[in-house]
């Protein structure tokens, strides 16, 4: 039997369950926050961008609150981060608040690698989910033309005399794919004689790592975007002096190729609260937050915006707060921490096969990460509420555990169940999230501009991870020097660190005390405005695993795509 008729959906699935709900036209969607039909941009029947031009009209008008929702370090028990983003927007709409929920886009590195999908789950969901997990309307492909075109004039340039002296032992840009691909990493380009070019080092980037996503999602207008691309740093002369971006001369092509994904992306929940899914920055190699137009469009039309920063705290989290709010002005109002009694069983050294029994004092021991996560949000000056996404094989006992683990720190637990129930199934968290919101807090962030670089990645390091120590290697030390005297010193600093752990370790779960992070490189993001450290083994182009999520995905017979969850 031909392997298309052979497959089918399974009615359990995450994309069986969205085919079951019938999504307003985007037009009806964009109407729920009062946007003209004329400021939306169609993309078929149920996605949409909304138009620069409006974006500039609703500059002026008051701003909502925003909620940032972030999790524990992520576990194969799974923690439902993105599900509990949506559940909780949704929820927010059911009990009247005005809601809108900002995401990121999906990268095909993780959709065909490791996670298969990143558009929620269950009853908490946005749609389409197979459009919005493969190509959407083109974003990330247009970030990746812009970005290798630069690459090629880099190239063109040395070929045709190399005029600005560019030192090919010395250049910082690499190309980039939106795929998992480690053979890629390090290549030599130019082979195949000379009309071909000179060959050197060369290697790929995933695009959701490219300084160039980075920039899209950080700017607020077109003009700031194509001022940012023009500062970027790719290359050092012979004499060491820097090579900007716009000595190349293609800044202008890069944002005719970035114009039409710069507009934000309307879509839906599957309850119908207008989701804003734009950009699409890693969290563990870059600084994993939606873009900065979206969000700021979105807390112009509705008076709770709902977002989430990707991975843990430790690493979205902090960057959302210590980048995004730093450079485009914005000062959430609340947190939210979601946590699974699964992975904090997880964390407390059960292995996965065992996780359906109960046992508490394992949750007692993982909780200490929860903990953690809280104990870091609040000192930025946050409140923070805990949401636990609910499992059949919970029970009382290890629920009270975690409330146990809590105590004292004046944030409460909500046992919810929006992956089965939708919104409905976390009314009582979107209580506790408004009502916070709504008294408002005292955001700061971590650090101050005028910190030195060092110093800000040893306050990240003890302070978040709560190491001892960083230990910079002979290379870095010497780049952050030379960054400071070149004038890069106010910039933040961007973390590049598993995910796994607060270590640079993957391996050491729940929340290790006395370790060393080691940075081994450091690299300037100059248009982004940061500076990325790079720790461990921490890799900006990923691999595939032993048995990649493409292995399961396939279209069936009708030309329904199946296997994305």
């Amino acid at each position: 039997m031909d392997r298309t008729t052979a497959r089918h959906l399974d009615p359990m699935s995450d994309a069986a369950i969205a085919a079951g709900v019938t999504p307003l036209p985007i037009e009806a969607v964009g109407a729920k926050l009062g946007i003209p039909a004329d400021a939306l941009f169609r993309y078929g029947p149920h996605k949409a961008k909304l138009s620069l031009d409006y974006i500039k009209e609703i500059e002026p008008r008051p701003t909502g609150k925003l909620i940032l929702v972030t999790a524990i370090s992520p576990t194969p028990a799974g923690e439902g981060k993105t599900t509990t983003t949506i559940g909780l927007g949704d929820a927010l709409n059911r009990i009247g608040a005005k809601t809108a929920i900002c995401l990121r886009e999906p990268s095909l590195g993780p959709c065909f690698g490791a996670k298969g999908g990143a558009t929620g789950g269950g009853r908490s969901q946005i749609v389409p989910m197979q459009d919005i997990n493969l190509h959407f309307t083109g974003d990330l492909h247009a970030i990746g033309a812009a970005h290798n075109l630069l690459s090629a004039l880099i190239d063109n340039h040395i070929y045709w005399g190399n005029a600005l002296d560019i030192d090919t032992r010395r250049i910082a840009w690499k190309r980039v794919l939106d795929l998992n691909d480690r053979a890629l990493r390090s290549i030599i380009v130019g082979l195949g004689g000379a009309a071909n070019g000179f060959p050197r080092e060369d290697g790929f980037d995933i695009t959701v790592a490219s300084e160039v996503m980075a920039i899209f999602c950080l700017s607020r207008t077109l003009e700031e975007l194509e001022t940012r691309l023009s500062r970027m740093v790719v290359a050092h002369t012979r004499g060491r002096a820097l090579v900007r971006a716009d000595a190349l001369k293609g800044i202008g092509s890069m944002v005719a190729l970035l114009r039409d994904a710069f507009q934000p992306n309307l879509v839906q929940t599957m309850e119908h609260t207008p989701a804003f899914v734009h950009g699409g920055p890693f969290a563990n190699i870059a600084h994993g937050c939606n873009s900065v137009i979206a969000t700021r469009s979105a807390l112009r039309l509705a008076d709770y915006v709902v977002t989430e920063a990707g991975f843990g705290a430790d690493l979205g989290a902090e960057k959302f707060l210590d980048i995004k709010c730093r450079q485009a002005e914005l000062a959430p109002a609340a947190a939210v921490v979601v946590a699974t009694v699964r992975a904090l069983k997880m964390h407390g050294g059960v292995g996965l096969k065992d996780l359906v029994r109960e046992d508490p004092d394992a949750v007692v021991r993982g909780a200490a990460n929860l903990r953690r996560h809280v104990e870091n949000l609040q000192k930025f000056g946050l409140p923070v509420v805990v949401a636990l996404n609910r499992f059949l094989s919970d029970t009382p006992a290890e629920v009270e555990a975690v409330r146990g683990m809590l105590a004292g720190l004046g944030v409460s637990v909500h046992v919810c169940s929006h992956w089965a129930d939708g919104g409905e199934g976390a009314e009582e968290l979107a209580l506790d999230v408004k009502a916070l919101a709504d008294k408002g807090a005292s955001f700061r962030t971590l650090y101050p501009d005028a910190m030195p670089l060092a110093a800000k990645i040893e306050t990240i390091a003890t302070e978040i991870y709560r190491a001892d120590a960083v230990a910079f290697s002979p290379e870095a030390e010497r780049r952050l020097a030379e960054l400071e005297a070149n004038g890069f010193g106010h910039l933040p600093v961007c973390m590049a660190k598993t995910q796994y752990s607060f270590s640079a370790d993957p391996k050491l779960r729940n929340a290790p005390t006395g370790h060393t992070i080691p940075v081994r490189e450091v690299r300037l993001s100059a248009g982004a405005g940061f500076v990325v450290a790079l720790t461990g083994d921490v890799m900006t182009m990923p691999g595939l695993p032993s048995v990649p999520a493409a292995e399961h995905i396939f279209v069936d017979a009708d030309g329904a795509i199946g296997g994305l969850s």
